[in-house]
């Protein structure tokens, strides 16, 4: 087996766990701004958006387990989850357990929503946010591949999409009125109006 395997795998379930990540965020932003609601199905929305969040875990302990397993960097439970213990590009590393943190919080609150008051899960989950920026702030300044050129495009591609939808998310929407039923009769005319014979 090729000695940089781990490596490999530290680098591209970071990659992957970001990119669903990102995802994630996105379709709960459209479940809850139903920016689609011509097209979408809240429930479908809502089954995706919990699939990617579970894939997103799960992408995230095996870059955690790549990390411990290769020996080119020392990585121990302390360094993995404590931000400014480890001896590789501290700052770096702590960016990636904040987001980390965070994550656990959101998918945590998450297993008890129906439990908790609405308001406070609430809260929870909006830390995706910032779990997503800090996560994209630890890829940037640590990760190997954030010097070339598909991972920049990439990056930056996601990030506006995010932004955009993030940005309509937080404007205020008026009211959509409801449709006129089909098939209705029409308004009658005001009395004393003429109409044609």
């Amino acid at each position: 087996m090729d000695e940089k395997i781990w490596w490999y795998l530290v680098r591209s379930s970071g990659i992957v766990a970001l990119v669903l990540l990102g995802a994630c965020l996105l379709w709960g932003i459209l479940l809850t701004t139903r920016i689609l609601r011509r097209i979408d199905r809240p429930a479908w929305l809502l089954d995706l958006h919990r699939w990617l969040g579970a894939l997103t875990v799960i992408f995230t302990v095996i870059h955690l387990l790549a990390l411990v397993a290769d020996d080119y960097l020392t990585f121990g439970i302390v360094e993995l989850f404590v931000p400014f213990t480890s001896e590789w590009r501290p700052g770096a590393v702590a960016w990636g357990i904040m987001a980390f943190w965070l994550l656990f919080a959101v998918q945590f609150s998450s297993m008890f929503m129906r439990r908790l008051p609405r308001p406070v899960w609430r809260r929870f989950h909006l830390l995706g946010y910032l779990s997503f920026w800090t996560a994209s702030i630890h890829g940037a300044t640590s990760g190997a591949d954030s010097g070339h050129a598909l991972y920049r495009w990439g990056s930056l591609a996601g990030l506006s999409v995010l932004v955009m939808v993030t940005a309509f998310r937080l404007l205020p929407v008026p009211p959509r009125q409801p449709d006129p039923p089909t098939g209705t009769a029409p308004e009658p005319a005001p009395a004393g109006t003429v109409t044609g014979t």
